[in-house]
Parts: C-alpha cells; structure tokens; sequence
C-alpha cells in the first residue's frame, strides 16, 4: 500500500521506485499484487501518461486515510507510556493571522499541559500535508474535494476589494470592469484568497492578468501596506483588513457586481476513525471563540 500511494504522488514507477529504495521491477509486482487482490486495475495510460483509473483513486483516498490513522494510532498508543502527544493542526495565512489566534490561546489556556504544532500556509500546502498525515485537521478558507474530506463550518466571512483610503474607487459604487485599469496586488497562486478571486474573475470572462499590473506577495502584512502607500488595490477578507478599513487608512470598494461570502472550514480525512476526537476539538474551538470575544 505504501508503494501504491509512492506512485500515486506523481504517477511515476521510476520516481516512487528511487524513494523507496527498490527496484522499478518490485514497485511494478507491488502493483500487481494489489490489483490482483482488488480484481481490478489501479493505473491505465493515456498516451504515455500515467493515471489512476476510478478504482484506483478510490483505494488511494482510503488507503491515505489509513495511513493518516496509522500515524495518530502510533501517538495516541505512545501517550500510553507517558510520551506526550502533539496536536497538529494546519491554518490558511488569514485564518492563523487574523482569525483564530485568540480562539487558540484560549484552548491552550485550558489546560497547561496541552501541546500543539501550528502549521501555517496556502491550501494547496495544507491537503498535501493532510494527506501526507503531517497534520490531524485544517481550518482553511480555501476550496477543497468534499468527497475526500469531512467538513465542518467555522464561520463566513466576506470577501471585499480594499484601496487606498485616498483612492477615488473609495467613494460611491463599481463594476469590476472599473477597476480593471489599477494595479492588482494579491497573494501568490495556490492561496485560497487568490483561488476565490480567480473562480470570480474567471466567470466574467476575466483574469489576474485583466488588471493593468500585477503584484504578488506571500505576506497578508506586505500586501495592506503597499495598498496602503497607494500601489494598487487588492481583494482580501474583511476580518484581514478590519482594523485598517475601522482606523480609516484603508477603504471599502464597494462593487455592484460582486457579493462574496466564504466559509472557513475544518476538515480532515472523510472516514478517519479519529474523526470524532477532531470533531471535538472543532466545538471547543467553537465554544473558545464565544469566550473570546467577550474579552475584546
């Protein structure tokens, strides 16, 4: 199984084989035996592409699961013998930022001996860990295959265009097709906030390249301040910006054609037997969140 997950990371025999310290030979028997004990076939080519077939990218979502598992059940049976465990958690960038820190120090508040390992970066970085089993669960902005994770809803946040606080764009309402002559400045590809814009800009026959320039920056920080000095504009969520549009430096573009909403979410892999524990964790974090906004 493990050889089988190997090959499916980049539908490459020779590659899986090297990681694995075997033969091409072996990784291609390993296969073998595999679609003989299933009776069907796991890979096919196209051409000279390698793909899964149906069969085979559902033995790959369970077999990722199982894996996953197999690395909590070895922590959890550790704990046993007194070895800590660590609870590891993945967070899109605006979500470890802005959102939830509050809401995590006060779940590490509730108990001292509680540890957690805090891994922070764009959606795409998230599921690869996800399936790699570095991370138990992800609370992220971005979108995923609801087929492969169980999801659960955190909160909606709005998705807003900001300027300058002096920019024109700031007073009335817009088009996006008004805006298109600014410069656009936005976090890089495979963030969840790029992907929304993307998704949006793609359904009016637009695109990042449609603006008259194009900033990209890994930093939510970095991207409010250059709009800040007049850059260009950006699209981010409003819990991002909420402390620069409340002090007046930065404003609103408040656009006709354009109404987002978007979930943050939890998910974990579909089926986990640790699925209720991470469904557990989540409404604390719920019930963390109404404390801490008490304190505000």
């Amino acid at each position: 199984m493990e050889t089988f997950l190997e090959v499916c990371r980049d539908m490459n025999y020779t590659r899986a084989a090297k990681r694995l310290n075997l033969t091409q030979p072996a990784v291609s028997q390993h296969i073998r035996w595999l679609e003989e004990a299933y009776g069907t076939q796991l890979f096919s080519y196209q051409g000279k592409k390698l793909q899964l077939t149906r069969a085979g990218e559902l033995l790959k979502n369970s077999a990722a699961t199982m894996q996953h598992d197999i690395f909590s059940l070895k922590e959890r049976m550790q704990e046993s013998t007194g070895r800590q465990r660590i609870l590891k958690m993945g967070l899109t960038l605006t979500i470890a930022e802005f959102e939830i820190p509050k809401r995590i120090a006060a779940y590490l508040n509730r108990d001292a001996s509680v540890s957690m390992r805090l891994s922070v970066g764009n959606t795409r970085k998230l599921l690869r860990e996800l399936e790699e089993g570095t991370i138990d669960f992800a609370l992220e902005e971005g979108n995923f295959p609801r087929e492969i994770y169980h999801h659960e809803l955190y909160t909606q946040e709005r998705y807003i265009a900001v300027c300058a606080a002096g920019d024109p764009l700031a007073e009335g309402s817009h088009y996006m097709e008004e805006l298109l002559g600014k410069r656009l400045i936005i976090r890089e590809a495979g963030s969840g906030s790029r992907n929304i814009l993307e998704r949006y800009l793609e359904m009016k026959s637009l695109e990042a390249a449609s603006f008259s320039a194009l900033v990209e920056a890994g930093s939510i920080g970095l991207i409010k301040r250059l709009v800040e000095y007049g850059c260009g504009i950006t699209f981010l969520y409003e819990t991002a910006v909420r402390e620069e549009l409340k002090a007046g430096r930065l404003r609103e573009i408040r656009l006709r054609d354009m109404h987002i909403v978007h979930d943050f979410t939890f998910i974990w892999r579909e089926n986990s037997i640790f699925g209720e524990d991470y469904r557990t964790i989540c409404e604390m974090f719920g019930k963390t969140q109404i404390a801490a906004a008490g304190k505000d």
